[in-house]
C-alpha cells in the first residue's frame, strides 16, 4: 500500500495562495458562530423543528451552507490539487466563488430568519451560481485526476449529489414563493439525504481516506474496500431517491438505510486500521471529535430506522437532525479543522522562511481547549433540551456553543497572525 504522505511531494508548488483557502476557512468560523446566536434568537421552536421560515431553519442552513459547505469548498480547492498532483489551474475563480458565496450565504440566512421572502431568493441565487462554479472546478480536477481513485470515486459521487441538492433547492425556493413543484415532503427527503448523506458525507469520507493515515502517519487505506464503501453509500442514495419519490418508501428506506450501515461499518474499518497501525498514536482532542462524529454518524442511521419504523419517541426528528448535522458533520469537520489549519499554514509559511515553523507552533491550545469542552456541553444540551422539550435548555445550549464558536475564532486568529509573522528569509 503507498503512504499517504507520498502526495506531499512538490505540494508547495500546489498551493493556492494563502489568502484564498484562509477565507474560506475565515467565513466558517465567523458563521460558526452565526450559527449558534440564530438557534439561541430561535430557541422557542427548535425542540420540535419544522422546515419552516424562522431563527431555528435560518440556524440550520447557517450549520450546513455557512460551516459544512464552505469548509468542504476550502479543503477541496486546496487539498484535491495536492492529493491529485495537480496544478492548481487558476486562483480567479476561487474568489469569484467566494464573494458570490459568502454573502449569498448571509442573505439566505437573514431572510430565512427574518421571513423575508425576496432577499432568500437573493442570496440563493448567488449561493447557486457559486456552487455551480465549484462543481466545475471541481468536476475538472477530478477529471485530471492522477491515482488516488478511491478519493477520486468520493469526489464523483458527491458531485453528483450536489446536482441533486441545488435542484431540491430550487424546488423548495419555488415552492415558497407559490411556484408548483413535486410534492414538498418528497423535494425535503431527496434534499436532506443528498445533502448530509451524499454531497457532505461523501467528500467526508473521501477526503478521510487522505488525512487521517496522513495525520497518523499510516499506510494508505485498501483502495478497493474505500471504493466498495463509496459504492454502497452511493446505491444507498438512490434507493433513497427513488423511496422519496413514491417507490416502496419503507421498504427501500430500510434497504438504504442498512447499504448505508455497511457502507459506514467499512469505512470505520479502514479509518480504524489506519489509526491502530500509525506511527502517531496520540492526535488529542481534535480526534476526540473525529471519533464523536464516527459515532453520531452511526446513531444518525439508527434515528432514521426509528423513523422509517414510526418509533414513538417525542422530538425524533429533531434528534436525528441533531446527530447528522451537528454531531456528525459538524463534530467531525472541526476536528479535522483543528488539524488541516495549521498544517496548510505551516506549509504556507514555511515558504522563504528561515526556519519553517511547525504546525504546532502555529496553534493556540487554550481556545482549542475550551471550544471542545464548550461544543460538547452544547451538543448534550441540545439533546436533553429535545427531550425534555424545554426552550430554556435550547438557550443556555446555544449559549455555551456560541462561547465555543468564540474560542475556535480565537484559534483562527492566532493561527493567521502566526504564520503572517513567521520569519522570513
Amino acid at each position: 500500500m503507498a503512504v499517504p504522505g507520498a502526495f506531499l511531494l512538490g505540494a508547495t508548488s500546489r498551493l493556492l495562495p494563502a489568502s484564498i483557502p484562509l477565507r474560506f476557512f475565515g467565513a466558517a468560523t465567523v458563521y460558526h458562530l452565526l450559527a449558534w446566536l440564530a438557534l439561541l434568537a430561535g430557541a422557542g421552536r427548535m425542540t420540535r423543528f419544522v422546515a419552516a421560515p424562522g431563527w431555528p431553519l435560518a440556524a440550520l442552513h447557517l450549520v450546513t451552507l455557512g460551516v459544512l459547505v464552505m469548509t468542504a469548498i476550502g479543503a477541496s480547492l486546496q487539498l484535491l490539487p495536492i492529493a491529485t498532483r495537480q496544478p492548481v489551474r487558476s486562483a480567479f475563480w476561487p474568489r469569484v466563488i467566494w464573494w458570490l458565496y459568502t454573502p449569498g450565504v448571509a442573505a439566505v440566512g437573514l431572510g430565512m430568519g427574518l421571513v423575508l421572502p425576496e432577499l432568500l431568493a437573493l442570496g440563493a441565487v448567488a449561493v447557486l451560481l457559486a456552487l455551480l462554479a465549484f462543481a466545475v472546478l471541481l468536476a475538472l480536477n477530478l477529471r485530471g485526476a492522477r491515482g488516488m481513485p478511491d478519493v477520486v470515486a468520493h469526489g464523483w459521487a458527491a458531485l453528483a449529489s450536489l446536482f441533486v441538492v441545488l435542484s431540491s433547492a430550487l424546488a423548495l425556493a419555488l415552492g415558497w414563493l407559490g411556484v408548483p413543484t413535486i410534492a414538498r415532503q418528497a423535494v425535503l427527503a431527496l434534499h436532506l439525504a443528498f445533502a448530509a448523506y451524499g454531497f457532505m458525507g461523501l467528500l467526508a469520507l473521501g477526503l478521510s481516506c487522505i488525512l487521517v493515515p496522513m495525520f497518523a502517519l499510516a499506510a494508505a487505506p485498501d483502495r478497493r474496500r474505500a471504493i466498495a464503501s463509496c459504492s454502497l453509500a452511493a446505491v444507498a442514495l438512490v434507493l433513497a431517491a427513488l423511496a422519496a419519490l413514491g417507490i416502496a418508501p419503507q421498504p427501500l428506506r430500510i434497504v438504504a438505510i442498512v447499504l448505508g450501515a455497511g457502507a459506514v461499518a467499512l469505512h470505520l474499518r479502514l479509518m480504524r486500521v489506519a489509526l491502530r497501525s500509525g506511527m502517531r498514536r496520540e492526535l488529542g482532542r481534535s480526534f476526540v471529535l473525529v471519533y464523536l462524529g464516527w459515532a453520531m454518524l452511526a446513531a444518525s442511521l439508527v434515528l432514521a430506522l426509528a423513523l422509517v419504523l414510526d418509533a414513538p419517541l417525542p422530538g425524533l426528528g429533531t434528534l436525528f437532525g441533531l446527530a447528522l448535522i451537528a454531531g456528525w458533520l459538524l463534530s467531525f469537520l472541526l476536528g479535522i479543522l483543528q488539524r488541516i489549519l495549521p498544517f496548510l499554514a505551516a506549509m504556507h509559511a514555511a515558504r522563504g522562511s528561515l526556519q519553517p515553523p511547525t504546525p504546532s507552533s502555529l496553534s493556540a491550545e487554550r481556545p482549542l481547549a475550551i471550544h471542545f469542552f464548550c461544543h460538547l456541553a452544547a451538543l448534550a444540551g441540545l439533546a436533553l433540551a429535545i427531550v425534555a422539550d424545554s426552550s430554556e435548555l435550547v438557550m443556555l445550549a446555544a449559549g455555551v456553543g456560541a462561547t465555543g464558536a468564540a474560542a475556535f475564532g480565537i484559534f483562527f486568529a492566532v493561527l493567521v497572525r502566526r504564520m503572517n509573522t513567521a520569519p522570513a528569509a
